[in-house]
Parts: C-alpha cells; sequence; structure tokens
C-alpha cells in the first residue's frame, strides 16, 4: 500500500485533535520534496482536491536559481502557476513530526489540467503506462547509502564543511560495534518510516566511516520511486531533529568512498508473475530479460545523465572503490556495472549499479524502464558475459566520465526522445547544461590553493 491513510481515517483523527497538519508535497527535478503545510481542518475541508504552486519549481537548480532558457516557464511567460492534485493513495502520517500528515501530489497545467510532462511523477507513469500497454509491470528496489556525521547541519554549514567528522572513525561495512554509535539515529529512521507505511528492511554500515545504508521492500515503481524520495527526506529530517547532519553527496570528499544508490529491476505479468525467470535458460534468465538487459547496455550512455546528474556525480567512478566504471553485465560481479542477482531462482533480477544517492528516482527508473521497452521491442541480443575484474577491462563500454559527456549523450538520444518527448529530453538537457555552466563561473577552493602562489 502507497501510504497508511485513509480520507475517512484522517478526518477523523483531524477531528479528535490527533492530527493538526497535512503536507502536501511534489518531487522537483533533484527528487527534493517541495509543496506546503496545510492546517488540517483546511485540508480536509477543500485543499485535499486541489492546490497550487509556482510553476517555477520544476525549472530551477539545487539553489533553486531560476534558470534562463527553459520552454515550459520563463520570466517572460510570467512563471505562472501549476496545479498540485493530491494522490490520496499517497496519505499516511509521519510518526517523526508530531501530529503531521503528508500526501505526494502530481502537477498539472493549470489551465488543461493535463499532466506537466517534464514533472519527475508524470515521466515515470508514462513509462509505466507503456509498460502495462506490453502486458508487463515494473518490480523495483532501489538501496541508499549516505554519510553520518557527529556535527549539525548547521554547525557545518557555519565551519564551511571543513572539519567535519563522520560518526565512526573507520570502515562500518556490516559492523555491528561500529553501527551501534550511530544506532539513536538509525532506529529512529527504520521506525519512522515504518510508521509511515514505508515496508523497511534493514539498516547497515557501508564501507568507509559513518556511511549508511537503508533499504526498503521491492515494489512496483512508482512506489519504490515515492518511496525513495520520502526516504531521502525523512533521513535529513530525523538527522536534524537529533543533532546530526547526513549527506547524500555522490563524493563528500575525495578520500572518502562514493555513495550509491543501486537499482534493482525486473518486470512481472500484470497478473504479478515473474516474467524474467526461466526455469530451463541459462541462469535462469528469460528472453524476456535478456531482452530487457540488452537494452539497459546499448542505451547505457544515454540514460547516464538520470543516474548521475550532477558534476560531482562523476568523482564517483573511481576504480577499485565498488564504484562502477565499465557498461557492462556481469553474474554477481560488483566491479561491472550491471549485475545480475538471484540467478537461478525466481527472484533473478538486474542491478544497475551505475547510480548515485544524488540520483531522482523517478528519472533514473524511468529511464531504465524506457532502455528495457527498448531492448524488448527491438527485441535484442544480449553481449556475452564479462567475467573478471571489470575495472580492468580495458576494451569494455566505458561509463561517461563527465556531465558534459552525458549530456551530449542525453542530448543525442532519440530512444529517450521517442519514450519521453523531445520536449521533456530538451527540459532536462537545459538543466544538465546550466549545471555546467554553473561551475565553470566559479572558482574553486582547489584553484585557489593550488595556483595561488605557485601560478
Amino acid at each position: 500500500m502507497p501510504g497508511n491513510l485513509t480520507m475517512e481515517a484522517l478526518k477523523e483523527r483531524v477531528a479528535g485533535g490527533q492530527i493538526d497538519t497535512v503536507i502536501t508535497a511534489f518531487p522537483d527535478m533533484q527528487g527534493r520534496l517541495m509543496g506546503k503545510r496545510f492546517q488540517a481542518e483546511f485540508f480536509v475541508r477543500s485543499a485535499w482536491e486541489e492546490t497550487h504552486c509556482c510553476n517555477y519549481l520544476i525549472a530551477t537548480d539545487l539553489e533553486m536559481f531560476t534558470v534562463d532558457g527553459y520552454s515550459a516557464t520563463s520570466w517572460s511567460a510570467g512563471y505562472g502557476d501549476y496545479v498540485m492534485k493530491p494522490d490520496l493513495a499517497t496519505l499516511r502520517v509521519l510518526p517523526w513530526l508530531d501530529g503531521t500528515a503528508m500526501v505526494l501530489c502530481d502537477l498539472m497545467d493549470h489551465h488543461t489540467h493535463a499532466a506537466v510532462p517534464h514533472s519527475p511523477r508524470a515521466i515515470l507513469k508514462q513509462q509505466i503506462n507503456r509498460l502495462q500497454e506490453m502486458g508487463y509491470a515494473s518490480a523495483v528496489a532501489t538501496e541508499l547509502e549516505f554519510f553520518v556525521f557527529r556535527e549539525s547541519f548547521e554547525e557545518l554549514r557555519d565551519k564551511s564543511y571543513r572539519d567535519m567528522t563522520t560518526i565512526s572513525s573507520y570502515n562500518e561495512d556490516y559492523h555491528i560495534f561500529q553501527t551501534t554509535k550511530e544506532e539513536d539515529l538509525m532506529r529512529n529512521i527504520r521506525n519512522g518510516l515504518q510508521g509511515a507505511g514505508v515496508c523497511v528492511e534493514n539498516t547497515k554500515g557501508e564501507a568507509d566511516p559513518g556511511q549508511a545504508e537503508i533499504n526498503v521492500c521491492y515494489s512496483d515503481a512508482l512506489e519504490m520511486a515515492d518511496n525513495h524520495c520520502l526516504v531521502k527526506n525523512a533521513v535529513k529530517e530525523m538527522a536534524f531533529l537529533n543533532g546530526r547532519a547526513v549527506t547524500f553527496l555522490a563524493k563528500w570528499s575525495h578520500d572518502a568512498a562514493g555513495s550509491s544508490s543501486h537499482v534493482h529491476q525486473s518486470l512481472v505479468s500484470t497478473a504479478g508473475d515473474t516474467v524474467f525467470y526461466d526455469p530451463n535458460a541459462e541462469y535462469g534468465m528469460s528472453a524476456l530479460m535478456r531482452q530487457y538487459l540488452a537494452g539497459l547496455l546499448k542505451y547505457a550512455n544515454d540514460n547516464t545523465y538520470f543516474l548521475a546528474p550532477y558534476i560531482n556525480s562523476y568523482k564517483r567512478f573511481i576504480a577499485g572503490t565498488f564504484a562502477p566504471t565499465k557498461a557492462i553485465w556481469s553474474l554477481d560481479n560488483r566491479t561491472a556495472g550491471y549485475r545480475v542477482v538471484a540467478d537461478g531462482s525466481r527472484n533473478v533480477r538486474v542491478e544497475c549499479r551505475v547510480g548515485g544517492s544524488d540520483l531522482n528516482p523517478y528519472l533514473a527508473i524511468a529511464a531504465q524502464i524506457a532502455a528495457g521497452i527498448a531492448g524488448i521491442e527491438e527485441e535484442l541480443e544480449l553481449e556475452k558475459e564479462f567475467k573478471g575484474d571489470a575495472y580492468q577491462a580495458r576494451k569494455a563500454r566505458e561509463i561517461p566520465g563527465t556531465l558534459s559527456q552525458a549530456t551530449l549523450a542525453l542530448k543525442k538520444s532519440t530512444m529517450l526522445r521517442d519514450a519521453m518527448g523531445s520536449d521533456v529530453i530538451d527540459h532536462y538537457v537545459r538543466a544538465a547544461e546550466w549545471e555546467q555552466e554553473d561551475f565553470n563561473s566559479k572558482v574553486t577552493e582547489y584553484e585557489v590553493k593550488r595556483g595561488f602562489e605557485r601560478a
């Protein structure tokens, strides 16, 4: 179930004084939650039907800067409104915020009430609908890694993000004693999300000091994207409430491992039966699964921007760090960009290891589905399995090494333009171009330290 609260139950809790605030929110281009906090009495009276927001919210960068060059909205067009339409199936309580419920919204054109095509939720729904027309549904699970710090967000900001102290001091991958040091926060996160209707599997230590991972249950594509977005927001909020800071930056320090968001994916029939498994095929991979995976590989470059959307994202792709550098497939091999997991069983699936913890889950999952559909429609033959250390595979398909390379691949992608529409792709090409333009205009600490005296 996407949420855990019905409208009738909400009305009862509002009338009884248990809930006084309802957050209406939608995912922006960066996968953050944007919206409003309603007085609960007003929400149940009228705002449950719709509310409004400025349309610049799907045309900004991380700094909320109003970027020029978008055809969907601009200063000359006056930055009008979008309709926020609550999806009541996502209505839930937020146990870590007193008296608060939340509902996720779809964005609609203010005049036509048609879905805003470049809004992340609409992009994913479009690909889900394409699968449904083929008789399939997508089953997805996204893993999320992040770093936990001893200091609060305010303390780190006041220190200009220097001399930051991770919650633990040495590698804590699967380490129970180490993770006990952060359990006051992580237990709150697990219980809080479970109480909000998110099926939590576990949290664990990851491969560097202070690095954590949270896993939630496999679900359909839309519910997983919604849950992923909610998890990131919840982790930040609960860290704040516990006087800690966390970061989902893909590479927060050149001395630390990167943080990923692996995407596990498979297809089922609309009746819920697995279609990736064939007990008589090698590794249990059905012909359909092989075509789907072949599509992921053929269009890996096209999709990279949706898995790695910032300049910083590409700092993560370093050999020997468990982050991939090659867009190839291999069986249960963590050096490859695409890993086949649970071979020989009904749970056989593909794990895309390219994405960082900074990705937008709606866009990442939508792009993966689009490439998989292309593989099926084109009846692609899966390339030979790679065996060994993919970092040493000099002739293998490389993951684009920079945002500029990924942007060019996105811009030239006929597959994504056919799947999502050219207007949508042009919108995100502009976002990618702006990230590069903005970075290029800034003087970094690295440049000053390196060249101030020596240049």
